[in-house]
């Protein structure tokens, strides 16, 4: 699973004291910021004294219209806000989404190495532009319109609080784009399922006996299915009459085979193991070299993406991982017969590719898994394997293990200890190379509903639309309705950067902040040299360290958007925790607040209707 993400999230009890207490000092710092910028301002019209009278009058008119809100004055001013955008013709929205699936269908190849991901990427990211671009211009060209046409001077005179205007438009817009968004999941569930359905025919003259076994009796019979959605899958029936269909493009078919006189009817099923919604637990990643001893990661093959690191094959460099919670209430053996699944996602760098006739069929690499007791040291080799560029391998690591001297080992009871065990991966063939990341390896405990998941995958996009509209109508309170228009998208274009933001800010990226990139590019320096002492040198410095202050600043006030985004855990088949849903709620939450107290403190010192 290529996602940076994929390591565990920590415990409710890590995280939270950590965020509440950030949070407490941003939404501290910004409020004094404000309070001294309202005192300049008043200083400046009525005196020093009078400044502190104006700011105090405000926050306490401010307080109170927050703590005295009516949940029936908002309720209508909500459906006000609703009425208002049917009038507006949002219903747009709604069919430009439906074109847009109309003719999806020319463009997304459903025989790609993994469609699942494809279709499901598309609709999540599509509905995500449509329903935050719809937010913006709805919620942002609202209050200037009304401010405009004077048709809130109405609202205002009556007994009507700024607070409760600010929270029935964020109500009203929040119920307009989730009643879309739940229509656009709907359809895009069933365009997903419908775009990705399909099966194949399978015949008695598609199979022919294996040439391996000697007996013909014994022989179980192979062949292909015939092609559908430009794919086959390879078939197997033993003699017993047990059919296997072998997965390709990242899914398989269930087979059932009704023997008859005339003819045997093979029956080929739908998909399997397209939409899932794994529920994986992941290790600690670290490494040993080449020699044997430990080592902070792998060796670097040159790959500029640098999320894994290698192993050379046929020594004893290896890659390893420590799990916890491997239980057998996790793991009961009436629903794991076969074995602890352990799926692994490895990528092969090859120093020599081998003779081969056919290019698209490229030998894998051996590779081995080990289990090993983190307490007793006790090691034993699981599994031999082939590892295949950009596929995910599901190994079953049985519960009774051999060792070389045929001592048989229990699992849980010989190398499980109070449910920790490691993993250790090592490539077998000299000058080939494992690269592994710690996302790459995890037992998968169970499967989710994927219905469920994809429904949670939405709910990131709904948190992205209430942040949009909270913003838009902040902005709104107290600029114009193009301004606003900028302002928000400048909010969302640096949230979706926050990240960067940071990291440019605290001085990890590589290459320097901007003025030494910069510098950089004008006398044709590449990134990780050294730049030479100087004056010139000094002076690049000191501006990249006084643009940061302002930049970390940005970073932390700006709602990382990105962060609420569940797409890729959606398209790539892993289900999204109940933590991690909690923890962009609150997070989400921390930025409404603040944002809903701002607009009620800027629409409360407009002049509106006065």
């Amino acid at each position: 699973m290529p996602l940076e993400q994929a390591e565990a999230l920590l415990p409710l009890e890590t995280w939270f004291p950590l965020a509440l207490t950030h949070w407490l000092v941003v939404v501290a710092g910004v409020l004094a910021a404000a309070v001294v910028i309202g005192w300049l301002v008043g200083a400046l019209r009525q005196g020093p004294r009078s400044g502190f009278r104006l700011v105090g009058r405000v926050l306490f008119a401010v307080t109170g219209d927050v703590l005295r809100m009516s949940a029936r004055r908002v309720w209508a001013l909500s459906w006000l806000a609703v009425r208002e955008s049917i009038r507006r013709r949002v219903v747009v929205v709604f069919a430009v989404f439906i074109v847009i699936l109309l003719f999806a269908g020319w463009f997304l190849d459903p025989a790609s190495a993994r469609p699942a991901r494809l279709y499901l990427a598309f609709v999540l990211t599509a509905t995500s532009y449509l329903v935050l671009l719809l937010a913006l211009f709805l919620s942002a060209l609202s209050l200037p319109i009304d401010i405009k046409n004077k048709t809130l001077h109405t609202v205002v005179t009556k007994p009507v609080r700024p607070s409760e205007i600010v929270l029935g438009r964020i109500c009203g817009f929040a119920a307009v784009g989730t009643f879309l968004l739940v229509l656009m999941g709907a359809i895009s569930y069933f365009f997903v399922v419908r775009g990705l359905s399909h099966t194949h025919e399978l015949t008695d003259a598609d199979l022919h006996a294996a040439e391996q076994a000697s007996d013909e009796q014994t022989r179980p019979r192979e062949g292909f299915t015939k092609p559908a959605h430009r794919h086959r899958h390879a078939v197997t029936i033993e003699p017993t009459g047990e059919g296997r269909v072998a997965m390709a493009r990242n899914h398989w078919h269930e087979l059932t085979i009704e023997p008859s006189a005339d003819k045997t009817v093979h029956r080929v099923g739908p998909p399997r193991g397209m939409l899932v919604a794994r529920v994986p637990i992941y290790g600690k990643l670290r490494f040993k070299d080449r020699a044997g001893k430990d080592a902070e990661k792998g060796i670097n093959v040159g790959d500029e993406w640098a999320y894994r690191s290698f192993i050379e094959g046929g020594t004893l460099a290896t890659a390893i991982w420590s799990f916890e919670g491997i239980t057998e209430e996790k793991f009961p053996q009436g629903q794991f017969p076969e074995g602890l699944p352990l799926e692994t996602t490895i990528e092969v760098f090859r120093s020599y590719k081998g003779d081969t006739d056919d290019p698209e069929n490229i030998p894998g690499i051996l590779g081995t898994i080990s289990i090993r007791n983190p307490k007793t040291g006790k090691i034993v080799e699981a599994k031999i394997f082939t590892a295949k560029e950009f596929t995910t391998d599901v190994l079953f690591i049985p519960r009774k293990l051999q060792t070389p001297n045929g001592k048989t080992l229990d699992l849980f009871k010989d190398l499980v200890v109070d449910g920790k065990v490691e993993v250790w991966l090592r490539c077998a063939q000299p000058m080939q190379y494992f690269g592994a990341a710690q996302g790459d390896v995890y037992f998968r405990a169970r499967d989710a509903s994927f219905g469920l998941n994809f429904a949670k995958g939405y709910l990131g996009i709904w948190l992205q639309m209430v942040l949009i509209i909270a913003i838009s109508v902040m902005f709104s309170t107290f600029l114009s309705g193009p301004v606003t228009i900028i302002a928000t998208t400048g909010a969302l274009i640096g949230g979706l950067f926050s990240g960067f933001m940071m990291e440019l800010a605290r001085g990890q990226v590589i290459g320097g902040g901007p003025f030494e990139a910069l510098h950089r590019i004008l006398l044709q320096q590449n990134l990780v040299s050294k730049l030479e002492p100087g004056f010139r040198t000094m002076m690049v410095e000191t501006l990249d360290t006084v643009f940061c202050y302002p930049l970390y600043v940005a970073a932390s006030i700006l709602p990382g958007f990105g962060q609420f985004s569940f797409a890729n855990h959606v398209a790539y088949g892993f289900d999204i925790s109940g933590v991690a849903i909690f923890e962009s709620t609150c997070r989400a939450m921390a930025f409404l607040l603040p944002l809903f107290v701002a607009a009620c403190l800027f629409l409360k010192t407009r002049e509106v209707a006065k």
